[in-house]
């Protein structure tokens, strides 16, 4: 089993480094884009849309593509979270941060914890998907210590995977992790072309959200 450890934070970004565009193939982010993922999550049916919207966030002088991210439980609106990536001109994608909020039953935000920006309060933009993945390959997703800590680390290039929407005998599976919850692991898989395409808790959860549609707007 590969060790799960997180590297220390990436130094700020520059922005003459960037490119305007995020499009490495393992995690594009196509204006209009939609990614319709269903399964289940903290025990109940869940629906998550990932829109890659065409407004962008400037953060520390990096122009960043703006996801909105909802996730509905039983048809109610559970969480909302607004997401910023950017990709460098060497095809690494960074990410910039989130803005995101759990909702109550009555649609009333009961939290907003996990929300962080690079270059606030000592958080770091960190890296969500490198340019060349290899196995053995370790990345701190996002750092503000002791709020958003995720790390990954790539356990496979040949992974079979099946969703309703994709089917792949070369896909990528990465294991994520953070020190600030050691007893939960969770596995991501992610489809060249395409993207994310599978997610599921395999320690401290019981997690599963699986592609079923991708459309543009």
């Amino acid at each position: 089993m590969l060790a799960m450890y997180a590297p220390p934070p990436l130094p700020p970004p520059v922005p003459a480094r960037f490119a305007t565009r995020v499009t490495n193939p393992w995690f594009p982010l196509r204006r209009g884009a939609v990614y319709e993922y269903r399964g289940v999550e903290d025990g109940q049916p869940a629906r998550q849309l990932f829109t890659v919207t065409r407004r962008t966030k400037v953060i520390q002088g990096v122009r960043c593509t703006v996801i909105r991210d909802i996730v509905f439980h039983r048809g109610r609106l559970a969480e909302r979270t607004e997401d910023w990536y950017a990709q460098d001109r060497a095809g690494n994608v960074w990410y910039f941060g989130e803005n995101t909020a759990t909702l109550d039953r009555r649609g009333r935000v009961k939290s907003r914890e996990g929300s962080w920006t690079a270059g606030v309060r000592g958080a770091r933009a960190g890296i969500y998907m490198p340019a060349h993945p290899r196995v053995g390959t370790t990345g701190l997703q996002e750092y503000y210590r002791g709020h958003a800590e995720d790390a990954f680390t790539i356990v496979s290039l040949r992974a079979r995977v099946r969703t309703p929407a994709v089917f792949s005998r070369r896909a990528m599976r990465t294991r994520e992790f953070t020190r600030l919850e050691p007893g939960v692991v969770d596995r991501k898989v992610y489809v060249r072309g395409v993207g994310q395409v599978f997610e599921a808790s395999i320690k401290g959860g019981d997690d599963r959200l699986a592609l079923v549609d991708v459309r543009r707007r």
